[in-house]
C-alpha cells in the first residue's frame, strides 16, 4: 500500500536507521572515553557498551569486532579534526587573525585532554596498521593547507605539520598546557610574521 508515494514501512525504517546511527555515535564516544581512561587495551564490547549505558551486546551488534570499532572511532575523531582544520585553512588569509584562530583551536583541543589522549592512542595504532592511515593523512593535509596560506616553503610546512602533533602531544604531559598566546608565538616562529 502506498501513501504519498512511499510505503508504510519507510518511516519505521528511517526511524530505526536514525536510532542505529545515534547508537553507533554513542558507542564511538564511549570508545573514546574508554581509550582515554584505560588505553586501547581496555576496549572490549562489554566495556564500551557499559560506558555508553547500553546493553552489553550493543557494541557487538553495531560493530563487527573491536578492530572495526577502533577504526570507526579513529576515523570519526580524525575526520572531525581534519574538517575543523580544513575550514580554518579555507578562511586563512595569511594574516595575524588567522594565526590567532589556529592558536585558539589548539587551546580548545588541549582543553579536551581526554579526547586528545584517545586520539593519540588511536593515532599510534595507525602507525602499525596502514588501513587506519587515511584519516590521519587527511588531518596532516589540512594542517599543511593552512601552512600554505603563510609560506610556500615545503620545509616550513613539514615543520608545521610535525609541530602541531608534537605540541599537542606534549600538552598532555604538562601540568599547565601552553596558552593561546604561547601557541601563537610558536606558530609565528615556524610560519614567520603574518602579513
Amino acid at each position: 500500500m502506498h501513501l504519498g508515494g512511499g510505503t508504510l514501512s519507510e518511516p519505521t525504517t528511517d526511524g530505526r536507521r536514525i536510532k542505529g546511527e545515534r547508537r553507533k555515535q554513542e558507542l564511538i564516544e564511549a570508545t573514546l572515553r574508554v581509550v582515554a581512561r584505560d588505553g586501547v587495551a581496555g576496549v572490549s564490547h562489554r566495556t564500551v557498551s557499559r560506558e555508553a549505558g547500553l546493553p552489553a551486546t550493543a557494541a557487538a551488534y553495531y560493530f563487527n569486532g573491536i578492530e572495526d570499532l577502533l577504526t570507526e572511532a579513529l576515523t570519526r575523531c580524525m575526520d572531525e579534526d581534519a574538517e575543523r582544520m580544513r575550514v580554518l585553512a579555507e578562511r586563512a588569509d595569511g594574516g595575524a587573525d588567522s594565526l590567532r584562530a589556529l592558536a585558539e583551536l589548539m587551546t580548545e583541543v588541549v582543553a579536551r585532554s581526554a579526547h586528545l589522549l584517545a586520539e593519540y592512542e588511536l593515532y599510534l595504532r595507525a602507525a602499525r596498521d596502514p588501513r587506519l592511515r587515511p584519516p590521519t593523512h587527511r588531518w596532516m593535509d589540512a594542517v599543511a593547507e593552512f601552512g600554505r596560506r603563510y609560506t610556500d616553503d615545503p620545509v616550513r610546512i613539514d615543520v608545521l605539520v610535525g609541530l602541531m602533533d608534537g605540541v599537542l602531544l606534549q600538552s598532555l604531559l604538562r601540568d599547565r598546557p601552553p596558552t593561546t598566546e604561547r601557541f601563537e608565538e610558536i606558530l609565528r616562529l615556524v610560519l614567520g610574521e603574518p602579513s
